[in-house]
């Protein structure tokens, strides 16, 4: 298991390499990137996300744990990144690897949901009207009830 909260951005291509290369006994990898999107009406200038050194790779480490765990994985990875944003940018990363397709896709969609929601971040949009911090959404937290 790795977990990462860093600053400088990644290299999709190399970690989702290096990440399936470790797993010759698994039968399925899953990878997600979320990318900071633009917003409608207001373009978006930047992103910005805070965190509690410490703190923060704690619970995403036990979030990690917990769908090892829960979904038979074979290894699991969390890169999230904080700092300033623009449009376009990666902002974090899931990879999951497990013998059997399902799990590896539940166990993606798990840690999506667990960082879209519950992971220790607060997040900053600024437009060209000023900046506002990021509500948690409905949709969000509904998506956490199935698991």
């Amino acid at each position: 298991m790795r977990v990462s909260v860093q600053e400088e951005p990644f290299d999709l291509g190399a970690i989702s390499a290096e990440f399936a290369s470790g797993h010759k006994d698994m039968g399925a990898i899953v990878t997600f990137t979320g990318v900071v999107r633009d917003l409608p009406g207001d373009p978006l200038q930047a992103m910005e996300i805070e965190h509690y050194p410490g703190m923060t790779e704690a619970a995403l480490k036990s979030m990690a744990q917990t769908a090892i765990e829960r979904f038979s994985l074979g290894d699991a990875l969390v890169i999230h990144r904080f700092g300033r944003l623009v449009p376009g940018e990666m902002i974090m990363m899931v990879a999951t690897a497990a013998r059997h397709r399902k799990d590896a896709f539940e166990a993606a969609e798990f840690l999506m949901d667990y960082l879209k929601s519950r992971a220790p971040f607060w997040k900053r949009e600024i437009t060209a009207s000023g900046a506002e911090w990021v509500a948690s959404k409905d949709e969000d937290e509904d998506a956490l009830t199935r698991w």
